[in-house]
Protein backbone atom coordinates (compact mmCIF):
# COMPACT_ATOMS: atom_id res chain seq x y z
CA UNK A 1 0.00 0.00 0.00
CA UNK A 2 2.71 2.38 1.22
CA UNK A 3 4.27 1.64 -2.69
CA UNK A 4 0.94 2.58 -4.22
CA UNK A 5 0.84 5.91 -2.36
CA UNK A 6 4.55 6.53 -3.58
CA UNK A 7 4.43 5.93 -7.38
CA UNK A 8 1.13 7.99 -6.86
CA UNK A 9 2.50 10.98 -5.23
CA UNK A 10 5.56 10.73 -7.73
CA UNK A 11 3.08 10.42 -10.57
CA UNK A 12 1.22 13.72 -9.39
CA UNK A 13 4.99 15.62 -8.68
CA UNK A 14 5.96 14.67 -12.55
CA UNK A 15 2.53 15.36 -14.12
CA UNK A 16 2.68 18.86 -11.53
CA UNK A 17 6.16 19.45 -12.98
CA UNK A 18 5.08 18.87 -16.28
CA UNK A 19 2.08 20.73 -16.58
CA UNK A 20 4.58 24.07 -14.73
CA UNK A 21 6.92 23.59 -17.38
CA UNK A 22 4.37 23.55 -20.22
CA UNK A 23 2.58 27.12 -19.17
CA UNK A 24 6.23 28.63 -18.89
CA UNK A 25 7.20 27.63 -21.94
CA UNK A 26 3.58 29.14 -23.23
CA UNK A 27 4.02 32.31 -21.63
CA UNK A 28 7.58 32.51 -22.81
CA UNK A 29 6.39 31.65 -26.24
CA UNK A 30 3.45 34.37 -26.16
CA UNK A 31 5.86 37.18 -24.72
CA UNK A 32 8.31 36.47 -27.89
CA UNK A 33 5.99 36.11 -30.34
CA UNK A 34 5.65 39.93 -30.59
CA UNK A 35 9.38 40.70 -30.95
CA UNK A 36 10.14 37.61 -33.36
CA UNK A 37 7.46 39.07 -35.76
CA UNK A 38 9.26 42.65 -35.29
CA UNK A 39 12.34 41.03 -36.29
CA UNK A 40 11.08 38.90 -39.15
CA UNK A 41 9.07 42.36 -40.53
CA UNK A 42 11.94 44.43 -40.30
CA UNK A 43 14.25 41.79 -42.88
CA UNK A 44 10.50 41.81 -45.15
CA UNK A 45 9.61 43.71 -48.22
CA UNK A 46 7.04 45.54 -47.60
CA UNK A 47 4.86 43.45 -50.57
CA UNK A 48 5.12 40.51 -47.96
CA UNK A 49 4.11 42.78 -44.91
CA UNK A 50 0.86 43.40 -46.52
CA UNK A 51 0.10 40.78 -48.53
CA UNK A 52 -3.23 38.85 -47.54
CA UNK A 53 -3.66 36.21 -45.88
CA UNK A 54 0.19 37.65 -44.40
CA UNK A 55 2.80 34.52 -44.40
CA UNK A 56 5.17 34.38 -41.55
CA UNK A 57 8.68 33.67 -43.85
CA UNK A 58 8.59 34.79 -47.34
CA UNK A 59 9.99 32.02 -48.56
CA UNK A 60 6.81 31.03 -51.08
CA UNK A 61 6.64 29.88 -54.92
CA UNK A 62 4.12 29.82 -57.02
CA UNK A 63 4.67 25.50 -56.98
CA UNK A 64 5.50 25.52 -53.15
CA UNK A 65 4.35 27.11 -50.10
CA UNK A 66 8.14 27.25 -48.75
CA UNK A 67 11.36 26.90 -50.44
CA UNK A 68 14.40 28.17 -48.39
CA UNK A 69 16.20 28.93 -51.48
CA UNK A 70 13.46 31.30 -52.56
CA UNK A 71 13.40 33.45 -49.29
CA UNK A 72 12.97 37.15 -49.92
CA UNK A 73 14.75 38.77 -46.84
CA UNK A 74 15.93 42.35 -47.35
CA UNK A 75 17.29 45.14 -45.29
CA UNK A 76 15.87 48.37 -46.94
CA UNK A 77 14.74 48.64 -43.50
CA UNK A 78 18.07 48.76 -40.98
CA UNK A 79 19.68 50.55 -44.63
CA UNK A 80 17.08 53.53 -43.98
CA UNK A 81 17.69 53.75 -40.29
CA UNK A 82 21.46 53.56 -40.37
CA UNK A 83 21.64 55.39 -43.46
CA UNK A 84 25.83 53.87 -44.18
CA UNK A 85 28.34 55.80 -46.45
CA UNK A 86 31.59 55.82 -47.30
CA UNK A 87 34.25 57.02 -45.13
CA UNK A 88 38.13 57.54 -45.27
CA UNK A 89 37.84 58.73 -41.73
CA UNK A 90 36.07 55.30 -40.63
CA UNK A 91 38.32 52.18 -39.31
CA UNK A 92 35.54 50.38 -40.65
CA UNK A 93 35.44 52.39 -43.68
CA UNK A 94 31.43 52.65 -43.65
CA UNK A 95 29.90 55.42 -41.32
CA UNK A 96 26.43 55.52 -40.02
CA UNK A 97 24.91 58.59 -40.84
CA UNK A 98 21.34 58.10 -39.83
CA UNK A 99 19.85 60.17 -37.03
CA UNK A 100 18.93 57.14 -34.92
CA UNK A 101 22.32 56.24 -34.67
CA UNK A 102 24.23 59.44 -35.49
CA UNK A 103 21.79 61.63 -32.74
CA UNK A 104 18.95 60.28 -30.78
CA UNK A 105 20.81 56.80 -29.59
CA UNK A 106 24.01 58.26 -28.37
CA UNK A 107 21.97 60.72 -26.42
CA UNK A 108 19.60 57.81 -24.45
CA UNK A 109 22.75 56.43 -23.77
CA UNK A 110 24.56 59.61 -21.95
CA UNK A 111 21.24 60.28 -20.32
CA UNK A 112 20.72 56.91 -19.11
CA UNK A 113 23.93 56.19 -18.25
CA UNK A 114 24.36 59.42 -16.08
CA UNK A 115 21.19 59.74 -14.89
CA UNK A 116 21.57 55.57 -13.50
CA UNK A 117 25.21 56.61 -11.64
CA UNK A 118 23.64 59.83 -9.69
CA UNK A 119 21.00 57.31 -8.55
CA UNK A 120 23.01 54.87 -7.59
CA UNK A 121 25.21 57.24 -5.40
CA UNK A 122 22.05 59.34 -3.67
CA UNK A 123 19.94 56.33 -3.17
CA UNK A 124 23.14 54.06 -1.63
CA UNK A 125 23.81 56.80 0.51
CA UNK A 126 20.30 57.73 1.31
CA UNK A 127 19.38 54.19 1.73
CA UNK A 128 22.74 53.54 4.22
CA UNK A 129 21.80 56.15 6.53
CA UNK A 130 17.78 55.64 6.31
CA UNK A 131 18.90 51.84 7.37
CA UNK A 132 21.76 52.76 9.97
CA UNK A 133 20.83 55.86 11.54
CA UNK A 134 17.45 56.78 13.67
CA UNK A 135 16.35 60.33 13.83
CA UNK A 136 12.85 61.43 14.61
CA UNK A 137 10.63 61.31 11.46
CA UNK A 138 12.64 58.55 9.80
CA UNK A 139 9.62 56.87 9.06
CA UNK A 140 7.44 59.64 7.89
CA UNK A 141 10.04 60.24 5.59
CA UNK A 142 10.92 56.82 4.50
CA UNK A 143 6.60 57.30 4.01
CA UNK A 144 6.28 59.92 2.12
CA UNK A 145 9.37 58.90 -0.42
CA UNK A 146 7.13 55.73 -0.99
CA UNK A 147 4.20 57.72 -1.88
CA UNK A 148 6.22 59.74 -4.10
CA UNK A 149 7.24 56.75 -5.93
CA UNK A 150 3.02 56.35 -6.92
CA UNK A 151 3.20 59.58 -8.87
CA UNK A 152 2.92 59.22 -12.08
CA UNK A 153 5.65 61.49 -14.36
CA UNK A 154 2.76 62.64 -16.63
CA UNK A 155 1.14 64.54 -13.89
CA UNK A 156 4.02 66.86 -13.22
CA UNK A 157 5.22 67.11 -17.04
CA UNK A 158 3.41 70.64 -17.26
CA UNK A 159 4.88 72.15 -13.99
CA UNK A 160 8.32 70.64 -15.40
CA UNK A 161 7.27 72.25 -18.67
CA UNK A 162 6.61 75.91 -17.10
CA UNK A 163 10.33 75.42 -14.85
CA UNK A 164 11.61 74.90 -17.88
CA UNK A 165 10.43 78.03 -19.57
CA UNK A 166 10.91 80.27 -16.55
CA UNK A 167 14.89 79.13 -16.45
CA UNK A 168 15.33 79.86 -19.83
CA UNK A 169 13.98 83.16 -19.49
CA UNK A 170 15.82 84.23 -16.35
CA UNK A 171 18.96 84.35 -18.58
CA UNK A 172 20.51 81.48 -16.44
CA UNK A 173 22.95 78.75 -17.59
CA UNK A 174 20.60 76.54 -19.29
CA UNK A 175 20.84 72.77 -21.07
CA UNK A 176 18.50 70.71 -21.71
CA UNK A 177 20.59 67.46 -21.43
CA UNK A 178 21.25 68.72 -17.57
CA UNK A 179 17.29 69.38 -17.51
CA UNK A 180 15.93 66.28 -18.49
CA UNK A 181 19.09 64.47 -16.49
CA UNK A 182 17.76 66.29 -13.45
CA UNK A 183 14.55 65.35 -14.20
CA UNK A 184 15.22 61.52 -14.45
CA UNK A 185 16.94 61.74 -11.21
CA UNK A 186 14.32 63.04 -9.10
CA UNK A 187 11.86 60.56 -10.40
CA UNK A 188 13.43 57.82 -10.37
CA UNK A 189 15.46 58.20 -7.20
CA UNK A 190 12.26 57.67 -4.27
CA UNK A 191 11.90 54.07 -5.33
CA UNK A 192 15.29 53.19 -5.81
CA UNK A 193 16.36 54.41 -1.62
CA UNK A 194 13.85 51.73 -1.11
CA UNK A 195 15.45 49.10 -2.67
CA UNK A 196 18.64 49.95 -1.43
CA UNK A 197 17.54 50.19 2.16
CA UNK A 198 16.62 46.42 1.92
CA UNK A 199 19.52 45.57 1.13
CA UNK A 200 21.33 47.99 3.41
CA UNK A 201 18.81 46.40 6.20
CA UNK A 202 19.81 42.87 5.05
CA UNK A 203 23.69 43.36 6.12
CA UNK A 204 24.56 42.68 9.66
CA UNK A 205 25.61 46.16 11.45
CA UNK A 206 28.13 43.49 13.30
CA UNK A 207 30.24 43.13 10.18
CA UNK A 208 30.86 47.17 10.50
CA UNK A 209 31.30 47.03 14.46
CA UNK A 210 34.01 44.45 14.15
CA UNK A 211 35.34 46.66 10.94
CA UNK A 212 35.47 49.44 13.61
CA UNK A 213 37.35 47.38 16.23
CA UNK A 214 40.30 46.27 13.40
CA UNK A 215 41.24 49.68 13.37
CA UNK A 216 38.34 51.13 10.05
CA UNK A 217 36.93 54.51 9.97
CA UNK A 218 33.70 54.58 9.89
CA UNK A 219 33.92 55.58 6.27
CA UNK A 220 36.28 52.60 5.79
CA UNK A 221 33.85 50.32 7.04
CA UNK A 222 31.24 51.31 4.47
CA UNK A 223 33.41 51.14 1.81
CA UNK A 224 35.51 48.07 2.40
CA UNK A 225 32.71 46.16 4.14
CA UNK A 226 29.54 47.17 3.55
CA UNK A 227 29.18 48.74 -0.04
CA UNK A 228 30.74 45.15 -1.54
CA UNK A 229 27.83 43.49 0.26
CA UNK A 230 25.18 45.70 -1.22
CA UNK A 231 26.99 45.76 -4.49
CA UNK A 232 23.99 43.62 -6.35
CA UNK A 233 21.38 45.83 -4.89
CA UNK A 234 23.23 48.83 -6.53
CA UNK A 235 23.79 47.22 -9.14
CA UNK A 236 19.82 46.26 -9.72
CA UNK A 237 18.95 49.95 -8.64
CA UNK A 238 21.71 51.09 -12.15
CA UNK A 239 19.65 48.70 -14.79
CA UNK A 240 16.06 49.47 -13.20
CA UNK A 241 16.92 52.96 -13.45
CA UNK A 242 18.88 52.73 -16.48
CA UNK A 243 15.93 50.85 -18.31
CA UNK A 244 13.45 53.02 -16.92
CA UNK A 245 15.33 55.97 -18.52
CA UNK A 246 15.53 54.23 -21.86
CA UNK A 247 11.99 53.83 -21.92
CA UNK A 248 10.85 56.71 -21.18
CA UNK A 249 9.14 59.29 -23.87
CA UNK A 250 6.66 61.59 -22.84
CA UNK A 251 9.40 63.93 -20.34
CA UNK A 252 12.08 63.69 -23.28
CA UNK A 253 9.24 64.09 -25.89
CA UNK A 254 7.68 67.70 -23.87
CA UNK A 255 11.02 69.07 -22.23
CA UNK A 256 13.68 69.03 -24.85
CA UNK A 257 13.19 71.53 -27.19
CA UNK A 258 16.06 70.71 -29.45
CA UNK A 259 15.51 67.88 -31.65
CA UNK A 260 19.84 67.27 -31.51
CA UNK A 261 19.31 66.27 -28.08
CA UNK A 262 16.59 64.56 -28.09
CA UNK A 263 15.99 60.78 -26.88
CA UNK A 264 15.53 56.90 -28.65
CA UNK A 265 11.70 57.05 -28.17
CA UNK A 266 11.42 60.26 -29.86
CA UNK A 267 13.29 58.78 -32.54
CA UNK A 268 10.65 56.16 -32.81
CA UNK A 269 8.25 58.70 -32.91
CA UNK A 270 9.79 60.61 -35.54
CA UNK A 271 10.20 57.33 -37.82
CA UNK A 272 6.65 56.61 -37.79
CA UNK A 273 5.33 59.70 -38.70
CA UNK A 274 7.96 59.75 -41.63
CA UNK A 275 7.32 56.09 -42.26
CA UNK A 276 3.99 55.21 -41.53
CA UNK A 277 3.62 53.03 -44.93
CA UNK A 278 7.23 51.80 -44.96
CA UNK A 279 6.82 49.03 -41.44
CA UNK A 280 10.08 47.33 -42.44
CA UNK A 281 11.59 50.49 -41.52
CA UNK A 282 9.37 50.77 -38.33
CA UNK A 283 10.49 47.46 -37.20
CA UNK A 284 14.23 47.95 -37.62
CA UNK A 285 13.92 51.30 -35.66
CA UNK A 286 12.53 49.00 -32.84
CA UNK A 287 14.84 46.26 -33.16
CA UNK A 288 17.99 48.53 -33.04
CA UNK A 289 16.60 50.30 -29.82
CA UNK A 290 15.64 47.04 -27.85
CA UNK A 291 19.03 45.45 -29.00
CA UNK A 292 21.19 47.70 -26.18
CA UNK A 293 19.29 46.45 -23.80
CA UNK A 294 18.77 43.19 -24.76
CA UNK A 295 22.77 42.67 -25.10
CA UNK A 296 23.13 44.37 -21.33
CA UNK A 297 20.51 42.17 -19.92
CA UNK A 298 22.07 39.33 -21.11
CA UNK A 299 25.51 40.01 -19.71
CA UNK A 300 24.38 41.34 -16.27
CA UNK A 301 21.32 38.94 -16.08
CA UNK A 302 22.72 36.74 -13.31
CA UNK A 303 23.80 39.98 -10.54
CA UNK A 304 20.13 41.31 -11.88
CA UNK A 305 17.90 37.90 -10.81
CA UNK A 306 20.08 37.09 -7.92
CA UNK A 307 19.95 40.98 -6.15
CA UNK A 308 16.19 40.80 -7.05
CA UNK A 309 15.75 37.31 -5.55
CA UNK A 310 18.27 38.38 -2.57
CA UNK A 311 16.41 41.38 -2.21
CA UNK A 312 13.03 40.30 -1.58
CA UNK A 313 14.03 36.79 0.19
CA UNK A 314 15.78 39.30 2.81
CA UNK A 315 13.58 42.77 2.94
Amino acid sequence: MSDKKFLSALARKRIGKFLTHFTLIIITIMALFPILTTLLISFKEQADITRNPPVIFPCDTETDDFDPSACRWVVQGYERVLAPKPSETSITGIEFTGNMVRTYLPNTILYATIASLLVVLLAGTSGYAFSRFKFRGNKALMSGILAITGVPLLTNVLALYQMGVKIRKSGLPFDDRFFIIFIYVGFFLPLSVWIAKGFFDAIPKELEEAALIDGCSPLGALMRVVMPLAAPGLGAVFLLTFVNVWNEFIAGYLLITKNENKTAMFGIYDFISVNLINLQVVAAVCILIALPIVVLFLFTRRTFLSAMVEGAVKG
